[in-house]
Parts: C-alpha cells; sequence; structure tokens
C-alpha cells in the first residue's frame, strides 16, 4: 500500500481531473475504514455525490463517509470540513428522498460541539442555514447568514438571502431594511463600463418594457398577478419584452410568451452577458419581479439594464439600489413620512398595488361550515416559513378561547418544518385541534379546500398575498394584523380595498378578540361571510381593467 500522504496527493490530482470512480476504487480498495483520515474520507464521500449527486445509494454512502471523518478529527480543518458536506448531504438527502427523516438534533449536536472553531466557516454557516431553512425557523437560519456577512465571507446571494429572511422577523424597522439595503448596493460587483453596451437614450414610436424573472411557472403565485397586466394591454402604446431567468419551462411559460411581443431567455448568460444582451432591447423601463426572491439577479439591476428600472411584486421592500428607481406600491402600504427609508421613488396606484386576474372557474357561494360542523374551522394555506412563534401562540389561544375549533393547516412543502411546527404546537397544549395537508396536484382541488374553513387567519409579520385573494375569491373571510412596512401591510391593503377594515387586527390580543367576537355572535359572522362573496369580485382586488389602466398610466408616466 502506498502512504496515506502520498496517496491523498494522487487523490486530489484525480479530484481535479473529475475521475470520481477512479477516487472511490483507489480509496476503497486500499484503506481501511478505520485507518482513513478526515481527509480521505471527505474526499471519498465528496467523490460518490460527484460521481451523481440524485443517487439516494451514493448520498448516503457519502454521509457515512462525512460522518467518520468529522468523528474521526473533531475540531481540525479536515473534520469540519466533513461536518460541512455531512449536514449538506443529509439536507440533499431529506429532499430527494420523500420518507426519508434524518435526525436534526444529532446535527445540531454535532455544530454544537464545534461550533466556536467554525463560526466563521462559510460551507458550515450555509449547511446550518439549509437545516433551519428545513426547520421552519428563522431567526436561527438569519443567524447563520449574519455570521457570514460579519465574517466577510459573503457573495450576492448570500446578501439577498439575509435581507428576504429579515421579513419573516419583526425585529427590524424599515429603517433596518433600508440601510442593510444601501450596504448590499455598495457590496454587488459594479461591471466596468468598457465592458457594457451604452444605454440607448432613443425614443421609438412605441414604450418598451421588459419584465424580468425566473418564476414564470405554472402555479407560482407571480403569474396571477402578471397576467392581469400582460392580458389585452395596448400593444399599439407599448411594446412588451418578457426576460426569462428560468432553469426550465412548463405550459404556463408558454401561455405568458403568447401574450407578449418578445421572449428573451437570460439564464445560461454571466451578468455582463445579460445586461448587453437586455440593454440592446432598448428597453424604456425594466420592470422586477423578483427583488431578493427567486433566482434573482440583483447585480444585473446594479449595473443598470434600462433608462429606468422598477420594483414590483416579486419582493415587497426596498432594493436598497440606486440604480432601481421606482417601487409600486399603494396609500396602505407606503406612508408619506416613510418614503424616506426606500431607496427608490414610491409610485402610489391609487387603490392597490397589484389585482389578480381570478381563476377560470365556477364560483359557488358556500354555506358556512360552521352550520354542518358545529364548530369553527380556521385555516392558512400560507408557507410554512411565516408561522413563525408568535403566530403560533396567537393562533393556540384562539384555539383554547373556543370550544372545539379547529385549525388547517395547508402548504406546498408540508415537509419542510413540519415536526417543528408541530412540536411548537404541543407546546401549546393544542397539537390535537390541527390538521396538516399538502398541496393537492389539481389546482381545483386546492381552491375546494377553502370550503372546509369558516375563517382565514393571516400570517404576521409576514402576510400572505395570494394565499389571501383565494380566500376572499371563495367567499372566505381573512383576519389579518396592522403591520409597520410595506411587506407587512400587505393584509391591510387586501382588506381594506374589499371594505373589510374590521378584520384589521392593531396587535395580538384584538387578533384573538375579533376571532372570539365573531364566532360567538353567528348572525354577524354570517353576514361577513355573504358580504365577501358578494363584493370580492367587484372591489379592487380582481378589477384588472382599471388596475391595468392604473398601471400603464403610471408607466408613460416614468417613460416621459
Amino acid at each position: 500500500m502506498v502512504s496515506s500522504q502520498k496517496l491523498e496527493i494522487e487523490l486530489q490530482e484525480l479530484f481535479k481531473q473529475k475521475q470520481y470512480s477512479k477516487i472511490i476504487f483507489e480509496i476503497t480498495s486500499q484503506t481501511k475504514d478505520e485507518e482513513r483520515s478526515s481527509s480521505l474520507c471527505n474526499l471519498l464521500g465528496l467523490s460518490r455525490i460527484s460521481n451523481d449527486k440524485k443517487d439516494k445509494d451514493s448520498l448516503s454512502m457519502a454521509l457515512r463517509d462525512f460522518k467518520q471523518g468529522y468523528l474521526r478529527e473533531k475540531n481540525t480543518n479536515h473534520a469540519i470540513d466533513c461536518l460541512a458536506n455531512f449536514i449538506t448531504s443529509s439536507v440533499l438527502l431529506m429532499d430527494l428522498e420523500k420518507d426519508y427523516k434524518f435526525d436534526f438534533s444529532e446535527i445540531i449536536n454535532f455544530y454544537e460541539l464545534t461550533e466556536k472553531f467554525c463560526i466563521n466557516h462559510r460551507p458550515i454557516n450555509l449547511a446550518m442555514a439549509m437545516v433551519y431553512r428545513r426547520l421552519n425557523d428563522a431567526k436561527k437560519l438569519i443567524l447563520h447568514f449574519k455570521r457570514l456577512i460579519e465574517s466577510k465571507k459573503f457573495d450576492s446571494k448570500d446578501l439577498c438571502n439575509y435581507g428576504y429572511w429579515r421579513c419573516f422577523d419583526k425585529d427590524w424597522k424599515q429603517s433596518d431594511f433600508f440601510n442593510f439595503g444601501k450596504f448590499l448596493d455598495q457590496n454587488l460587483k459594479v461591471i466596468p463600463q468598457d465592458q457594457l453596451e451604452e444605454i440607448s437614450n432613443e425614443s421609438g414610436p412605441k414604450i418598451k418594457i421588459g419584465f424580468l424573472s425566473a418564476d414564470i411557472l405554472g402555479g407560482h403565485s407571480i403569474t396571477f398577478f402578471l397576467k392581469t397586466i400582460l392580458s389585452n394591454y395596448d400593444k399599439k402604446k407599448f411594446e412588451i419584452t418578457l426576460i426569462l431567468n428560468n432553469p426550465k419551462e412548463d405550459h404556463s411559460t408558454k401561455d405568458f410568451k403568447d401574450l407578449v411581443d418578445e421572449t428573451i431567455d437570460i439564464w445560461n448568460l454571466d451578468n455582463v452577458s445579460a445586461v448587453n444582451r437586455v440593454r440592446g432591447l432598448k428597453l424604456d423601463i425594466m420592470i422586477d419581479l423578483m427583488g431578493y426572491t427567486s433566482m434573482n439577479r440583483i447585480e444585473m439591476l446594479k449595473n443598470r439594464t434600462a433608462r429606468k428600472q422598477v420594483i414590483w411584486m416579486g419582493y415587497c421592500n426596498t432594493t436598497g439600489l440606486k440604480n432601481m428607481d421606482y417601487i409600486i406600491s399603494d396609500p396602505n402600504l407606503i406612508r408619506s413620512n416613510e418614503e424616506k427609508f426606500y431607496a427608490e421613488k414610491v409610485i402610489y396606484l391609487p387603490k392597490i398595488w397589484n389585482s389578480h386576474c381570478g381563476f377560470d372557474l365556477e364560483r359557488i357561494e358556500n354555506p358556512p361550515p360552521f352550520l354542518k360542523n358545529k364548530f369553527f374551522t380556521f385555516g392558512s394555506f400560507n408557507n410554512f416559513d411565516k408561522i413563525n412563534p408568535d403566530v403560533i401562540s396567537v393562533w393556540s389561544n384562539i384555539l383554547k378561547k373556543i370550544n372545539n375549533s379547529k385549525l388547517i393547516l395547508k402548504t406546498s412543502k408540508i415537509k419542510h418544518g413540519l415536526e417543528r411546527l408541530k412540536a411548537l404546537f404541543k407546546e401549546n397544549g393544542v397539537l390535537d385541534s390541527i390538521t396538516f395537508m399538502g398541496r393537492e396536484k389539481e389546482f381545483k382541488d386546492h381552491l375546494n379546500a377553502y370550503k372546509e374553513i369558516d375563517i382565514a387567519l393571516d400570517t404576521f409579520p409576514y402576510n400572505g398575498v395570494t394565499t389571501s385573494f383565494e380566500a376572499l375569491w371563495m367567499g372566505v373571510p381573512v383576519l389579518t394584523m396592522a403591520g409597520y412596512n410595506f411587506n407587512s401591510r400587505c393584509g391591510e391593503s387586501i382588506n381594506k380595498n374589499l371594505g373589510m377594515d374590521e378584520m384589521i387586527a392593531k396587535d395580538e390580543s384584538e387578533y384573538v378578540q375579533k376571532i372570539v367576537n365573531l364566532s360567538n355572535n353567528h348572525g354577524d359572522y354570517i353576514k361577513l361571510r355573504k358580504f365577501v362573496f358578494a363584493n370580492a369580485l367587484k372591489s379592487p382586488l380582481f378589477d384588472n381593467q382599471n388596475y391595468r389602466k392604473s398601471f400603464f398610466e403610471e408607466l408613460e408616466k416614468i417613460a416621459k
């Protein structure tokens, strides 16, 4: 057998050459399990994964290698690398295998034993952020992105993740979002001007508008609001290009392509090429639908893609970018004295900042479920990430105060955070009153699930948007909480535009009391429910024609 040191040098060279199968053979044939150093264990595990990231058996074996390497030489650099890969591979396997249940307590225990040695270790912080993402623990997820930033070992994606996840946590004021946005702007890469095409100042016969998104896919929330804009726009006055950053497309993508004048795909382009490709379109206005979310291209926007740039819908807060000229809002979301905390100039649409296109399904008024059930059923179909400990505490109080009441929680990603949510509800003594559901395959079945809900409960501080529109379309009232900035006031704006101010609670205590009052006054509740069904489609929430008119009028002002 060759010496361990010589073997490692040879194998590292093979790894550079991507000869993963040969590495696996050499290590397993020339060394025994108990003889392998942390470095060899790490290399073996990485080779198994690199050979096939989506093979469950390879991942399982790699997990064993990484765990062995970590335990063999704890708190050494090689062992910490093994731990980072052990954590990351565990999450990958959990995401791949539907019924795979990994013991996150083991991961957390390993991390806590090693924490003081790896506070500034980038792979460890990224790996632990993945863990807390799956555990639905925004505070700890935020902590690991914060450590990345404080250690100055971050990239633009880390900055966007940190800013985005702060929306789930009430610790930040809007001034904090604003200051962070400026920090993000200062730390994004500036592309040298000699590598970029000039932005055209030519004015053509039509106003040229681009919409940038990575989410033009079936069922994504953004599509229900973008369709309102792109359906029946004035093609004599406006020329619209859809700029896709999608790694994949589906039938919905094709449908949207048919609505616009042109579509380009920038997914495979680097930022310099992408900026030049978009600048070549000679757009008057670029509208970004992502902000810090999704597979964003924030560095493109930092370097300006069009004469004017606008943020709308995807991220309901300031980007902090000097080159982001406008943010589309409404009078319920940003107060005039708060404009200084948004880097963008605020465009106030007259009623609401968005309008849902509705659904191609027959709309039938459904009787309140409590008439049949003899108990009240509450529901939230929001992403589980938005259900934080404060929300759980308030909802638990409601269930305790209203006899025999039930709560239905449903999300498209039921696996993520489910066990932690169950544990938190159990601590509050109400787990037996809760039903957890996954997303149905057919969208009509998802909407029909609202027939089982008496009142929808909004999350806070990160409100639901699409789910609130869905509930109201189905005739289900939504209770929301008053907020302190754009993203925490979305529920307010939705309810105010439906004339349902009484369903906006000023604080947690009033949130509980409003529900208790309705459950005790059946006549008031039935009247409210009938009001929602009768008026939702006549309200600005679904008034596509007037919304589209206001939207394009504002774009004309910007272009001029």
